[in-house]
């Protein structure tokens, strides 16, 4: 295969809805390829990334000849957020042994097959996201090991939080890199209320994504008793831990993490947010769209890295990369 040569070109890989690539879009950068086997969260990259090549297949499928026959250069970047269930806390399955969660679980491995990817691709600058989980007990060391062997001999941990880069919502999440990530952060934190002003009421034409879900006039009744800062549930993650969910926002704060299964009550409504109000909760602008089921929506907003943190993080890619401290 002809030796290529690098351009400002991003791949990401586990794409999603394609909150990561939104910020290295809005840092500058060209997003070229983005791979996702779930085939809502395909289209809805493609929409918003219409100069990318989308591939919906599994990862496992994909290698770096692949990628190599679609981009004409070598891209710069490799982003990605293999999914998290293996190694988050909030899983009450996740296995016992945190080394089998990398190598035993199924999911877990699909980590592998990025750092394959990586390998066979050779980026400058690589930048894998997850929950802080996937650095417990042995699996630091073993991930230190496979990226090694992949030919980065150095890796990084950082350890952001993305209410500290302008995003309305909290959120504790590991960024593994061959560079270290020192990001400038925002000189305050944005509360609900500014995330949400100005969206008109939910169900007009504009912005998309704005229909609350329904409720039973049961659980109505329970929402309307609801103080701000009250959940109206909870349920139980690994280890027994309780974890809040169908949260009335406090308007005046910083929202608490938005996941996949998180659902939010209006901190003045009794009603469920939209997911576009969540959305903006992650940070994304009104012309990001998402298509599929509106779980699907959900999950995709709920699962991805915060466009803020995201374009922080390459903002500080792009000038070391044009400052040539990475070969």
């Amino acid at each position: 295969m002809k030796s290529k040569g690098y351009s400002n070109q991003v791949v990401d890989l586990f794409c999603g809805g394609g909150g990561f690539s939104r910020g290295f879009h809005e840092a500058g950068f060209t997003v070229t390829l983005g791979v996702d086997n779930l085939k809502s969260a395909a289209k809805t990259f493609k929409l918003n990334f219409p100069q990318a090549t989308t591939i919906a297949e599994d990862i496992k499928e994909i290698d770096g000849h692949t990628i190599h026959s679609i981009l004409e250069d070598r891209p710069e970047v490799i982003i990605g957020s293999p999914p998290c269930e293996p190694f988050t806390a909030a899983n009450p399955s996740r296995m016992k042994k945190p080394i089998d969660r990398l190598y035993v679980d199924p999911m877990g491995r699909l980590v592998l097959h990025f750092i394959r990817i990586v390998s066979e691709i050779r980026p400058k600058v690589w930048v894998m996201e997850n929950v802080p989980g996937i650095l417990e007990s042995e699996l630091e060391y073993a991930l230190k090991r496979e990226f090694r062997r992949a030919g980065y001999p150095k890796v990084y941990f950082n350890v952001l939080r993305a209410e500290d880069y302008c995003t309305p919502s909290r959120r504790v999440r590991v960024f593994i890199s061959n560079i270290p990530l020192e990001p400038e952060k925002c000189a305050r934190k944005i509360t609900v209320k500014e995330a949400l002003s100005g969206l008109p009421p939910p169900n007009t034409r504009e912005p998309p994504n704005h229909e609350p879900p329904t409720a039973s006039p049961r659980k109505v009744k329970k929402i309307k008793k609801l103080k701000q800062g009250q959940a109206l549930i909870y349920y139980e993650g690994s280890g027994g831990r309780r974890i809040p969910n169908v949260i009335r926002l406090k308007e005046d704060e910083t929202a608490p993490p938005v996941l996949g299964s998180s659902r939010f009550v209006h901190p003045t409504e009794d009603r469920f947010l939209t997911v576009r109000e969540q959305a903006r909760l992650m940070g994304y602008p009104d012309s990001h769209i998402f298509l599929g089921g509106r779980d699907e929506q959900y999950d995709m907003v709920g699962e991805s890295v915060p466009p803020p943190l995201s374009r922080a993080i390459a903002t500080y890619i792009k000038s070391v990369l044009s400052e040539g401290e990475v070969e």
